[in-house]
C-alpha cells in the first residue's frame, strides 16, 4: 500500500527556537485547514470516486501525511529547548499543562481537532471542489506563516509545503475536469 522511506520529504531546518511561530504552525497540524484534516479528507474520499481518479485522492493524502510530519518536526524544533515560561508567554501554557511538549491535534488558537473539518459528499465532483477550496485554504494559510517568520530556514521549508498546495489544487482541478468530460459525454446504448 504504502513505501515509507525513514526521512522527511523536504528537510526541515530552523534557526533558534521560537515558540511564537510554533503556536502559529499548530494551526497545520491540527487546524481545519490543515494536513491532517487533508489527508483524512482526501484517503477517506477516494472510495467514493470512480476508478479514473482515485489514485489522485490516494497520492494527495499519503502527501498530505508527508506534510504532517514535517509540520510536526518543524513544532518540535521550535519548541524543543522552550522553558515552561517562555510556552506560556507565546500563549502556549494551556498546552504545556495538558501536553507538555507533545504534540496534539489542535489549532494555533487551541481548539481540539475535529472531524467537521472535513467533508464527504459522495458526489465526486462535489467533494473535488471542497478539495480545491481546501487546498488554496491552506497554500493562504502557509503564505500567512511565511509573513509571520524571519527565519529563513523556517521559511524555505514553509514555502515548498505551499508550492505542493498549488500543485495539490492543479491536480484535483484536473480532476474536475476528467469527471466532467466523462459525465457530458453522449452516451448511446
Amino acid at each position: 500500500m504504502w513505501f515509507y522511506e525513514k526521512k522527511l520529504q523536504y528537510p526541515v531546518r530552523v534557526s533558534k527556537c521560537d515558540v511564537r511561530m510554533a503556536k502559529f504552525l499548530i494551526e497545520q497540524y491540527g487546524g481545519a485547514d490543515g494536513e491532517l484534516a487533508a489527508a483524512l479528507r482526501y484517503l477517506n474520499q477516494r472510495y467514493t470516486v470512480p476508478e479514473k481518479v482515485i489514485g489522485v485522492l490516494n497520492d494527495i493524502g499519503t502527501e498530505e501525511l508527508a506534510h504532517l510530519e514535517m509540520i510536526a518536526t518543524m513544532v518540535y524544533k521550535l519548541t524543543k529547548d522552550a522553558t515552561p515560561e517562555e510556552l506560556e508567554k507565546a500563549g502556549l501554557g494551556a498546552h504545556y499543562a495538558n501536553h507538555d511538549k507533545a504534540l496534539f491535534y489542535h489549532n494555533a488558537a487551541g481548539a481540539p481537532w475535529t472531524a467537521t473539518y472535513i467533508q464527504a459528499k459522495g458526489d465526486p465532483i462535489a467533494d473535488l471542489y471542497e478539495d480545491i477550496a481546501a487546498e488554496e485554504k491552506a497554500r493562504a494559510t502557509y503564505q500567512w506563516l511565511i509573513n509571520m517568520t524571519d527565519d529563513p530556514d523556517l521559511m524555505d521549508s514553509l514555502n515548498f509545503l505551499r508550492e505542493r498546495e498549488i500543485v495539490h489544487s492543479q491536480r484535483f482541478r484536473e480532476a474536475v475536469e476528467i469527471l466532467k468530460e466523462e459525465r457530458d459525454r453522449k452516451k448511446v446504448f
